[in-house]
């Protein structure tokens, strides 16, 4: 008999007998599915709104650009330092709960916004926003991950993280509606109210677990909890993967990239254009809604790539940054404002969300289930701090001092880093697959 090659291997998981296998019934799963989309939706909505305030907030309280990139980056910050401790807590305790709780605290934070007095209370509230959304993608991503077969994971968690891009068009794109007719503080609090009756139903949501070695499709049960175990275990399990570290800053330095674009788009458009705040709205969103289709169809390429080979997850996205590179430094460095320029912008957007879906996916592939959202919590805290927080910020800074067209064509080159991370990741994917797989198979499946 002939041996499967590794894309196609088994790979053993909590209550799964294969790849193929569901870990739930499958209605039930996209039901949830489509309940942590929603949820993820209103966060990134109450997370990205604020740039459509920036004229009216520089105005209002002659804020510089390095200030307004700071009430964008003071969210991933929050998020990056309390994403690993929170996502511990959601594998100890409880991830729907888990979840349930940090979409209420986001929300109402989203509150805090609309009613801050100054730009000091608008940091404070904005740092309370990140803090509630810390722990929501970790525990959101590991609860899918028990519910979905191992070969479709880079699908399902590209398509979860789409939320991030497509929020961020419903952001800006309504936010610049609403913004010039109600006001930035109405605008900052309005999406607070779906957030806080989604985060309610998620109380309703029972978690599907099975032992390893029990059937295919599992049955509703309790959380179990996790052990505890030494912060030290914890790490060595978390870094055990060679795959993991670069896969980790792969993420990040990509994410500089989208994040900047997602900050500062809109008001590129309104300098470069002249365009209005509604109008660089929704050119805006065009852009950012090609970075939530090149996540979920980019992800699902790289599915299709890594069933042919395991490591082409990686190739793939490795060789899209670079594409996007080109693209994006071309567009804002070398092509004056104007279809052709905007043409290039959209692709580029498309191209550098490549690494989105396939990096967690990786992530979660080489590590124990027990520990899946605490090692997407790591990978939050990298590349929130290192990627979400650098972006805006750095931005705000070049602009200052540069002017944002210049900035904008700089930002691109951490593409470059981005590439070099996925290749290095993609040489010791597949051995740490393998490593995985015999880890998690039980003695008694031993031949």
């Amino acid at each position: 008999m002939s041996t499967p090659s590794l894309g196609r291997e088994r790979h053993p998981d909590l209550g799964s007998s294969g790849p193929s296998a569901p870990l739930a019934p499958r209605r039930y799963a996209w039901g949830v599915f489509a309940l942590a989309f929603a949820l993820a939706l209103t966060d990134f909505i109450d997370r990205q709104i604020i740039v459509s305030t920036f004229p009216f907030l520089k105005d209002e309280w002659g804020l510089s650009d390095t200030q307004l990139g700071a009430l964008v980056s003071v969210v991933s910050v929050t998020v990056g330092l309390g994403a690993l401790p929170l996502a511990r807590l959601a594998d100890r305790w409880s991830r729907t709960k888990s979840i349930a709780l940090m979409g209420a605290v986001w929300s109402l934070a989203a509150f805090g916004c609309a009613i801050s007095g100054n730009y000091a209370q608008m940091v404070a509230a904005r740092a309370a926003v990140g803090a509630g959304e810390a722990g929501y993608g970790p525990a959101g991503g590991a609860l899918l991950a028990g519910l979905f077969p191992q070969r479709l994971r880079s699908t399902v968690a590209g398509a979860f993280l789409s939320a991030g891009p497509i929020g961020a068009v419903f952001g800006v794109f309504l936010g610049g509606l609403m913004v010039g007719q109600l006001g930035w503080r109405v605008t900052l609090g309005v999406f607070a109210v779906p957030g806080l009756l989604f985060a309610l139903l998620f109380l309703k949501v029972r978690e599907h677990h099975a032992a390893v070695t029990g059937p295919a499709t599992a049955t509703a049960t309790r959380h179990v909890p996790v052990p505890p175990a030494s912060l030290r275990a914890i790490l060595a399990e978390l870094f055990r993967a060679r795959t993991a570290v670069p896969a980790y800053l792969a993420g990040a330095l990509q994410l500089v990239v989208l994040s900047t674009l997602f900050a500062w788009l809109p008001s590129y458009l309104t300098r470069a254009y002249g365009y209005t705040d509604t109008r660089a709205g929704a050119v805006s969103a065009v852009a950012i809604l090609a970075s939530a289709v090149g996540t979920v169809a980019l992800g699902n390429l790289a599915d299709r790539a890594g069933a042919v080979r395991a490591r082409n997850k990686l190739v793939l996205p490795a060789a899209l940054a670079l594409v996007a590179l080109a693209l994006l430094t071309t567009a804002f460095g070398s092509v004056p404002p104007g279809p052709l320029q905007l043409c290039l912008i959209v692709a580029g957007t498309f191209a550098v969300a490549s690494a989105v879906g396939p990096v967690p996916a990786v992530v979660m592939d080489v590590v124990r289930p027990s520990v899946r959202a605490t090692a997407l919590g790591m990978m939050v805290l990298v590349q929130n701090l290192f990627g979400l927080a650098v972006g805006p910020l750095l931005t705000g800074w070049l602009s200052d001092a540069y002017g944002l067209p210049a900035a904008l064509t700089v930002m691109p080159l951490f593409c470059v880093g981005a590439a070099a991370a996925l290749w290095r990741a993609s040489r010791t994917y597949e051995q740490d697959l393998r490593v995985q797989a015999r880890r998690d198979t039980p003695p008694s499946d031993a031949l």
